[in-house]
């Protein structure tokens, strides 16, 4: 097409369209897309149904004043250009073609220039899709699992299959006949995969029904309302199927070959499948092969594992699981190849030598491994050997039951210890053993006995210490030594009823001492005949203790000279102070168990406070005491032998002073810079203390009371503070300023009472604000005057000022005026000191 062509051609449009090729140009410039990367690329929709010419875009980059502009590479005349413009003339359909590149050339200044324009057409929703099968057909096996695919439908649509046009979804709409159930069959919406659903795959039954009609929709636009659908039917036959647990096996172990040993095989009917093995079976002892053949690769052993249950699994070639497992159980036969085995090497057993003819010892059970239902379990049993050797038959056991029982009349005599070797044998003769050992236990047939029946005289001297081994003595017995038949229990049965002695037994030697464990007394015992009597812990089977199983140990008491001895070690008196010297206030008494004299004497009373008699022990004050001088006296008593001196006793006395009401209380302190305020502060007084001598019982609580006058009570007031103090306080709201005198009086707390009486002189004053006295109410006698104040004040200084007279003149010949300079420096350097 020519330029000039084209331009009168649209002129006539030009001017009765420009407004909305302005706005159809805006709108197709924002639907350019991409399609190359060096060329002016513009997208199109399909199927544009508008007013033609349609123009696409303008033409960028076009200088100014140029001429010629054409179009080509457009086979079909659809494009052309007008004015920069490039326009379509006719609806594109991108099923047909979905790009375009047209080549546009213009002249410019004397040259002849071109750029490539690339026209991408975007798909519309303008096809329907379609099965690419008009008649489906599919087979389904019996036994198939749920949800594993035995078909697929297949469909197509024209439209772009990069965009959701083209996007497919399967459905089921109807599925003749609805037979055993209306939902046998699922499709899968995105691959069109058929697949038995729950119901399909447990009840589906080729007898019931072979054949199904079922009919398949397929949409776009991924299935929403809007789309393009269409329909199909699918057939699906019904097949039996081979796959099922084959038969129980039975196979011997320890098989001689050669492996592997084909055992049993399986098959699937339907597609192609892998087979695999699975159980609790050494790995690569059963295989199968792709035909399904189950091969044993290595000899069994019955005793391990006697039978093996096999799960074999049929498996799609992706590896999904498409049917139940079938299972296959492999019993193992019996072969007698087992040994029988005690469980473990060596008993123990234990029997008393008294024990008789068949008395049971032990029972031995070995154990075979063979199969128990056949007789290669059966075993027998025999004593192969004993140690050490006996001359007679002493024990046996049984061939079938595998008790060992004594086979002697009984076991006395024989050794303590025998190690018996028993053997098990099963019917092939296949064999093992073990060692049984046998204690045995002696039996308590021989009492203690004491090789003479008396012990002694022991002398014993009368001080002798607690813990002193009188004598040891033995009882010999003839069971087994160290067993508790051997072991001997020692008592003594009379002549120790104030248990001055006891006994210990050493258990190693069978030993016994005699043991001293209270002190002696000659003048209460001097002789003592302890009955000894010797038994065994462990009940005496034959025979019976008899007089050789007892013995008495005689002992002598020596006299010795003891001290003498107080009956307490601490003695505490009492005494009432200003008590009248000499009276007796307590008698320290000492015994002496050989009746000697006893001679007292003080020691540690170093005031001589105290006196005792040396014979009668009465201790007695020297002097009257005094509670509030010293309150407690402690010394020592000390008791001594009139024949031994060396041979005393001491105790520790202490005299407690009590206390008399002999003190009166007191007023303590300094109060002639007290004073108080008038008018009456509240809650200013004048803190009294008082003290009292006396001890807690008579001063204890001290009371203070104003005179019986009723101008004092009326004007003061004393309140309690504790026991020693009180506020003396005003009573009234004011008194005159002056000195006044307070009578009251201070008693104790005892009866009757001891009481002080006391005249207070108390200031009274008016206060300033921070409650000091402002002027005296009244000279106190002694108080110094203003016209004495000025008169010492006037002397004082006069002294000061002769003192200082004298001060200045001496210190004036001391150190006369320094001549001149001129004079200084003609007379010599006094020469230092």
């Amino acid at each position: 097409m020519h330029q000039k062509e084209d331009k009168k051609e649209s002129m006539p449009l030009r001017g009765s369209v420009s407004t909305w090729i302005i706005a159809l140009t805006a709108a197709l410039l924002q639907m350019a897309g991409t399609c190359l990367a060096e060329a002016l690329k513009i997208g199109v929709p399909e199927n544009y149904d508008g007013i033609f010419p349609w123009y696409l875009t303008k033409l960028p980059n076009l200088p100014a004043g140029y001429r010629n502009l054409t179009v080509t590479g457009d086979d079909g005349g659809i494009f052309g250009v007008d004015s920069g413009f490039l326009y379509a003339l006719k609806p594109l359909d991108r099923e047909k073609q979905p790009t375009y590149s047209l080549q546009v050339s213009f002249a410019g200044v004397g040259v002849t220039q071109s750029f490539t324009v690339e026209v991408c057409v975007s798909d519309k929703n303008d096809n329907v899709p379609e099965f690419i099968e008009e008649s489906m057909r599919g087979v389904v096996q019996l036994g198939l699992l749920k949800g594993i695919p035995f078909m697929k439908v297949e469909a197509r649509d024209r439209d772009d299959p990069n965009t959701l046009h083209a996007e497919l979804r399967y459905s089921q709409l109807d599925q003749t006949p609805r037979i055993p159930s209306s939902q046998m069959f699922f499709i899968d919406p995105r691959t069109g995969e058929v697949s038995l659903t729950e119901e399909g795959a447990s009840t589906l039954d080729p007898e019931m029904c072979g054949r199904y009609r079922l009919t398949i929709i397929v949409k776009d636009m991924a299935g929403k309302p809007t789309a393009f659908y269409s329909t199909g039917t699918v057939t699906v036959e019904v097949t039996g199927n081979t796959w099922g647990s084959p038969d129980p096996v039975r196979l011997q172990e320890n098989l001689p070959g050669p492996y592997p040993i084909a055992i049993s095989q399986v098959k699937w009917s339907g597609s192609p499948v892998v087979y695999t093995l699975e159980g609790e079976f050494p790995e690569m002892l059963f295989t199968i092969s792709r035909e399904g053949v189950i091969y044993l690769n290595a000899p069994l052993d019955r005793e391990t594992q006697d039978q093996f249950l096999i799960s074999i699994v049929v498996e799609r070639s992706d590896g999904r699981e498409i049917a139940k497992p079938a299972e296959l159980r492999v019993m193992v036969g019996d072969a007698n190849d087992n040994r029988p085995t005690f469980p473990q090497p060596q008993y123990h057993a234990v029997i008393n030598e008294l024990a008789g003819k068949g008395t049971e010892i032990l029972t031995v059970q070995a154990a075979d491994n063979d199969d128990p239902k056949t007789d290669n379990v059966r075993i027998f049993y025999r004593l192969a050997g004993l140690s050490p050797d006996s001359p007679r038959a002493l024990f046996r056991v049984d061939s079938d039951s595998g008790v060992i029982s004594v086979q002697a009349d009984n076991m006395v005599g024989a050794a303590r210890q025998y190690v018996l070797t028993i053997i098990a044998e099963d019917a092939k003769g296949l064999n093992s053993s073990c060692t049984v050992v046998v204690d045995i236990l002696d039996q308590n047939n021989n009492p203690p006995v004491f090789s003479q029946s008396e012990y002694g005289p022991f002398h014993l001297p009368e001080d002798a210490r607690v813990g002193t081994t009188v004598t040891s003595v033995c009882a010999w017995d003839g069971d087994e030594r160290g067993r508790d038949s051997w072991l001997v229990d020692y008592r003594l049965e009379s002549g120790n009823e104030e248990d001055i002695f006891t006994l210990e037994a050493d258990r190693q030697t069978n030993e016994v001492s005699v043991i001293l464990q209270k002190v002696l007394d000659y003048e209460h015992m001097r002789e003592y005949a302890l009955v000894l009597s010797a038994r065994n812990p462990e009940v005496l089977v034959h025979g019976e203790y008899g007089p050789a199983s007892t013995a008495t140990v005689s002992i002598v008491i020596d006299d010795i000279n003891e001290g003498p001895s107080l009956p307490e070690s601490h003695y505490e008196v009492t005494v009432r102070e200003g008590e009248e010297p000499g009276r007796v206030i307590a008698t320290i008494r000492a015994s002496d168990p050989d009746s000697n004299p006893i001679r007292y004497a003080l020691r540690g009373d170093t005031k001589k406070h105290f006196t005792i008699d040396k014979d009668s022990g009465e201790l007695r004050t020297v002097q009257s005491l005094d509670r509030e001088e010293n309150s407690t006296y402690t010394m020592e008593v000390i008791a001594v032998d009139g024949k031994n001196s060396s041979l005393s006793v001491t105790a520790v006395v202490t005299v407690h002073i009590l206390d008399v009401n002999d003190n009166s209380p007191v007023l303590v302190g300094d109060y002639s810079w007290k004073y108080l305020c008038t008018p009456r502060w509240e809650e200013q007084a004048v803190v009294l203390a008082s003290r009292d001598s006396d001890g807690p019982q008579h001063g204890g609580r001290l009371n203070f009371s104003l005179r019986s006058d009723a101008t004092v009570r009326r004007n003061w007031k004393l309140t309690p503070i504790n026991d020693t103090h009180t506020n003396l306080s005003l009573n009234t709201p004011h008194l005159p300023p002056d000195v006044y005198m307070i009578p009251f009086t201070i008693s104790d707390s005892s009866s009757p009472p001891r009481s002080t009486f006391i005249n207070l002189p108390v200031t009274v004053c008016p206060c300033n604000v921070r409650g000091n006295c402002r002027t005296a109410a009244k000279q106190l006698q002694g108080m110094p005057t203003v016209e004495s104040t000025l008169g010492i004040l006037l002397g004082t200084l006069g002294v000061i000022a002769i003192i200082l007279t004298v001060v200045f003149v001496r210190l004036s010949y001391q150190n006369p005026r320094p001549k001149s300079k001129t004079s200084q420096e003609k007379l010599p350097l006094k020469a230092s000191a």
